[in-house]
């Protein structure tokens, strides 16, 4: 995947899987000391950590921290929370597993209520869920928090990995 080895990592930042925070064993730049925390915030909310010139997001560098491999797979925040780099967590998963743990829309959405958009006319709101790759109709509601409730109770049953 890239040059950083484990040992690397292992010399250059400590990771403590209780508080998921990176520190830094070495100085990395003149404006950084030892024992600061490693990494800033994206604007996506992850954790982004810069290792001998190349950038690597925090979740990733835990779990290569923990295991010595990186990760076949997609990982995910169990909690949702990005920033949250504690082992418990950060799972493997797969892409589907992953989107199914979705919060809050993807950008670019119609409507910022997960399984709501608006139908054609404007006057009501529809909700859909993918199972399997295939999108069920779930109804149609007269407003985005009524559809957002359908599909939140819709994903409870089908998508047990999303702790929605």
């Amino acid at each position: 995947m890239n040059g950083l080895t484990r040992e690397r990592l292992h010399e250059a930042l400590t990771y403590s899987s209780e508080t998921g925070l990176f520190k830094w064993l070495v100085r990395p730049s003149k404006n950084v000391r030892i024992g600061a925390v490693a990494g800033c915030l994206t604007t996506s909310g992850y954790v982004l950590i810069g290792v001998d010139g190349e950038d690597f997001l925090a979740h990733r560098l835990a779990y290569f921290y923990m295991y010595g491999m990186w990760p076949a797979h997609h990982l995910d925040h169990v909690n949702g929370i990005r920033s949250d780099n504690r082992a418990v967590n950060i799972r493997e998963a797969s892409n589907q597993e992953n989107m199914q743990n979705l919060r809050v829309s993807p950008a670019g959405a119609k409507h910022h209520l997960l399984g709501a958009s608006p139908n054609r006319k404007g006057n009501a709101f529809r909700s859909f869920i993918k199972v399997n790759g295939r999108q069920i109709y779930l109804g149609t509601y007269p407003t985005a928090e009524l559809a957002h409730v359908a599909y939140v109770q819709a994903k409870r049953v089908h998508h047990p990995r999303g702790t929605l």
